[in-house]
């Protein structure tokens, strides 16, 4: 509800009910708890609290679009500006709509603590945006080292792995890890994954030599040209595909997707539903009234869409209305966005949004404004950056800061009044209406992956048509008698893409254990062959989760230096950081290999 500081004219209505703005009222003298709940409680309910269509609704849109009627218009709202009375009925409906049963002495209770609390003056807290990397795969080759060089940047860093004592053995007793298996859906508990912003994935199945390998995988480090090699452990299957399917699910809410959340709304054959209530200055004696209904004809494409419409009023010193959630059952977590997107068709006002963060029923609402234009549809984004706490039309300088990862209820207000004392400028008293055809999350731009995979050169060349596998790597001469390996690597890298998770693909070709340094060629297509250093590989994913250039984007990776030479490097002369931007520029949208594949398919 608007948060507003005032006093209600008395009258033998006002006087009974209770000021939730923040002025003392009379009500406890006026009904004890007995008589209060005698009366309240056998209150007739004429009409219903909420409509779709003609039809009363406790909550709004609970059918499926095809069973809605045809009709989108309900009857009028009764009330007209500056001629109606205070409607206690209304209230009350309102009051049980958002909170069930009465409970007097809860309420005054409640109502003590907040007018006694004091509240100092101070500035208000920024919402924190920071979020932890994850490194799965960190105790391989490739992961260590990406662990190493996010450390040594200073950003937070949790690791899964699979074997505790390894793993704080390898990167320190102090590692926030994470024990758990991509192969085993169940070893991922969403709990785990609290926090997490950003994913750089260094999983791969094993492959080692028949003949064993040294405690330390010397033979493996040397790579698969020098020897003859096997699966070792779970099948490319398992962790390729299965494995990154429940990597992919355990963390796509923690990371966030491309298009957002829809959190309410009608989008294509995408629907979802919010149990919308109204909440009008009646609360305060007021006499605003106005409804949330489904127009299934009304949005920009003639589908369904949600209205908020009503009649405004400023008679018994009132002046809004709102309509707001009831409180989430499960809090929605949102810290994977950077605000909300309203798509609304404007009416030249300018509304409020309210996010509330706490599950009681008078508590401060993260606010933003905005402004409309008349007759248009257009995208509002409220940044979560924007939001200010307010309480009873005051900023609360010592709030918390907006937590995203508790989001309990969502409120649209239209209002006389904004903040700290300041009126609407576009208020204006009567009726109203606009339509709101969805809510939903979003990534500001420019976008940088979220998702971080480390694949393979070679992953769509088992099955090209016309290849001389005999110029091939091993990998893709072996494919088969390797369960596949590098068709379940595809496999799986298919999931990423059409995961909607901003995503990067890098797709190294032999790793070595030089050091990096030398200088590389990035190509897509899945064509090259070559080297390239695990050291280097990592730096390339660290570098990737920062570039816009890299987003969405798919490519091989190899050193210039050729496999018959090795590279060194002076440690007392280094060679110069890369700027990785310079490679990702050159990168292209859509190129994965695969379009030979499809040019000409291959019969399985």
């Amino acid at each position: 509800m608007d948060c507003l500081s005032m006093q209600i004219s008395p009258s033998p209505l006002s006087s009974s009910i209770p000021n939730l703005q923040g002025s003392a009222s009379h009500f406890g003298r006026k009904f004890s708890n007995r008589s209060l709940n005698r009366q309240l409680l056998s209150s007739p309910f004429p009409k219903p609290f909420l409509q779709l269509d003609d039809r009363p609704q406790s909550f709004v849109y609970r059918q499926s679009l095809a069973s809605l009627s045809s009709r989108t218009k309900r009857g009028p709202i009764s009330a007209e500006a500056g001629n109606q009375s205070w409607d206690f009925g209304r209230f009350f409906r309102t009051i049980y709509f958002f909170n069930g049963p009465p409970s007097p002495a809860k309420f005054f209770e409640s109502l003590i603590e907040k007018l006694s609390s004091p509240s100092p003056s101070k500035p208000v807290n920024n919402m924190d945006t920071s979020g932890i990397v994850l490194v799965a795969g960190a105790t391989g080759g490739v992961g260590r080292r990406v662990v190493d060089i996010l450390r040594k940047k200073g950003l937070p860093v949790r690791v899964l792995v699979r074997n505790e004592e390894k793993a704080r053995k390898m990167l320190g007793p102090d590692i926030d890890l994470i024990v758990g298996d991509i192969t085993k859906e169940s070893t991922l508990v969403p709990e785990y994954f609290k926090g997490v912003r950003k994913v750089i994935n260094a999983v791969s199945v094993i492959v080692g030599p028949k003949e064993g390998d040294t405690p330390d995988r010397a033979k493996y480090s040397q790579g698969i040209k020098f020897f003859e090699p096997e699966i070792k452990g779970d099948s490319p299957e398992k962790v390729e595909y299965i494995g990154m399917k429940n990597l992919i699910n355990a963390v796509k809410g923690s990371v966030g997707l491309r298009n957002g959340k829809l959190l309410f709304g009608f989008e294509d054959n995408n629907s979802r539903e919010l149990a919308w209530g109204a909440l009008d200055d009646v609360v305060m004696g007021g006499v605003s009234e106005s409804t949330f209904q489904i127009d299934r004809r009304g949005s920009e494409i003639g589908g369904p869409t949600g209205v908020f419409k009503g009649v405004v009023s400023t008679a018994n010193n009132g002046g809004f209305t709102s309509i707001r959630t009831k409180n989430f059952s499960v809090p929605e977590d949102l810290s994977a966005y950077d605000g909300l997107e309203l798509r609304l068709k404007g009416d030249g006002r300018k509304y409020k949004f309210i996010i509330r963060t706490s599950s009681d029923w008078d508590t401060v609402g993260y606010t933003a404004s905005f402004d409309t234009v008349a007759g248009q549809w257009q995208s509002i984004r409220l940044p979560f950056s924007s939001l200010r706490p307010i309480f009873r039309a005051r900023t609360v300088s010592d709030a918390p800061p907006f937590d995203p990862t508790n989001v309990l209820s969502l409120q649209l207000m239209f209002s006389k009044f904004e903040s700290d004392g300041k009126l609407n400028p576009t208020f204006v008293e009567g009726a109203f209406e606009l339509p709101l055809s969805s809510i939903r999350t979003y990534i500001k731009d420019p976008i940088c992956p979220r998702f971080v995979h480390v694949g393979s050169a070679g992953v769509t060349r088992p099955d090209r048509p016309g290849l001389d596998l005999s110029k091939q790597p091993p990998a893709v001469r072996l494919n088969k008698e390797l369960g596949f390996i590098l068709t379940f690597k595809l496999k799986g890298e298919d999931l990423l893409r059409e995961s909607g998770i901003p995503y990067a693909i890098v797709r190294p070709c032999a790793l070595t254990e030089e050091p990096a340094g030398a200088d590389l060629i990035f190509e897509q297509g899945d064509n090259i062959t070559g080297k390239i250093s695990r050291e280097e590989i990592a730096r390339i994913c660290v570098a990737a989760l920062e570039s816009t250039y890299a987003c969405d984007k798919t490519f091989e990776v190899k050193s210039v230096i050729p496999f018959s030479e090795p590279f060194t490097v002076d440690p007392e002369n280094p060679p110069p950081e890369k700027d990785y931007d310079i490679y990702f520029k050159t990168l292209k949208d859509g190129i994965t290999g695969k379009e030979i594949l499809e040019q000409s398919p291959v019969p399985v």
